[in-house]
């Protein structure tokens, strides 16, 4: 079994210091708990709804900052994905997320899908969803709205990813009484139609007159929800290696019934297009 956590955290808007003091506590405190997988925030490091674009550079920070090596240190033999705001040599922001363990950086994965006025402030990644093997299976890394293109999650589903694991920042949306929130919707179809498990980490509080989702989740590969909470950890033990088994039923496999040739045949696009023009 695994020990994934997801870690809702509250930042301080352009406090860097504050932050990765509360980023290390938290890594150390889900370690303690026994979390072989730890998942916190998008931009965890600074926070979100930023005034201008030098508030956003002066909580800017890079994969060898000793920011980091504090996180290293706590990571012990968890694999920790975190959400920062990243300077690159050339002085451009990115929203990314680093996948760290006790040996070091695994990875930076750069958000491909910027979400409204991120524009404003940060350069697209051009990389797809980062892979890291760990010692619990194939995870694959991205950032929020990233998860609204079924392309990137049935792709690192076919790449032998079992766990998609997303730090997130969800504007709080208005939604009819008694529904989940849409984000936490979009995860669990995610999970279903791919047979993996999905680990999304909300921030919590407002910020800026933004109220955001608190909607913290993990998803198992069959589409249900095995653990949510707001405001505090939220630790599930799970059998990663379910992910890899796609049969639905006896004669029904998610990747085996797939119709490749439907979906890439010259033929397919153009009978669509002459049903939509009759």
């Amino acid at each position: 079994m695994t020990r994934l956590a997801c870690v809702p955290l509250r930042p301080r808007i352009g406090d860097l210091a504050y932050n990765v003091r509360v980023i290390e506590t938290n890594i150390g405190a889900a370690v303690a708990a026994g979390a072989d997988i730890v998942v916190l925030p998008e931009l965890a490091s600074s926070g979100y709804m930023f005034a201008s674009q030098e508030e956003a550079a002066s909580c800017a920070i890079t994969a060898d900052d000793g920011a980091v090596s504090q996180w290293i240190a706590a990571a012990g033999s968890a694999t920790v994905v975190v959400g920062i705001c990243e300077t690159s040599a050339d002085g451009r922001l990115y929203n990314s997320a680093l996948v760290i363990d006790s040996s070091g950086v695994q990875g930076i994965y750069r958000k491909s899908h910027l979400w409204n006025q991120e524009k404003a402030f940060f350069a697209a990644g051009n990389d797809l969803p980062l892979l890291v093997d760990t010692p619990h299976g194939r995870i694959a890394v991205m950032i929020c709205y990233d998860l609204e293109f079924p392309e990137l999650t049935r792709w690192a589903a076919l790449e032998g990813a079992v766990l998609i694991a997303a730090p997130v920042n969800w504007p709080l949306v208005p939604r009819a009484a008694g529904e989940h929130a849409p984000e936490q919707i979009m995860a669990k179809a995610t999970a279903r139609v791919n047979g993996v498990f999905v680990a999304c980490t909300d921030r919590t509080g407002s910020e800026r007159g933004q109220d955001w989702t608190e909607g913290t989740v993990i998803v198992g590969p069959d589409g249900w929800t095995i653990g949510s909470r707001a405001h505090d950890f939220v630790v599930v033990d799970a059998e990663l290696s379910a992910a890899s088994n796609k049969r639905l039923a006896e004669a029904a496999d998610l990747f085996a019934d797939r119709r490749v040739d439907l979906y890439t045949s010259p033929k397919s696009q153009s009978s669509a297009t002459s049903v939509n023009d009759a």
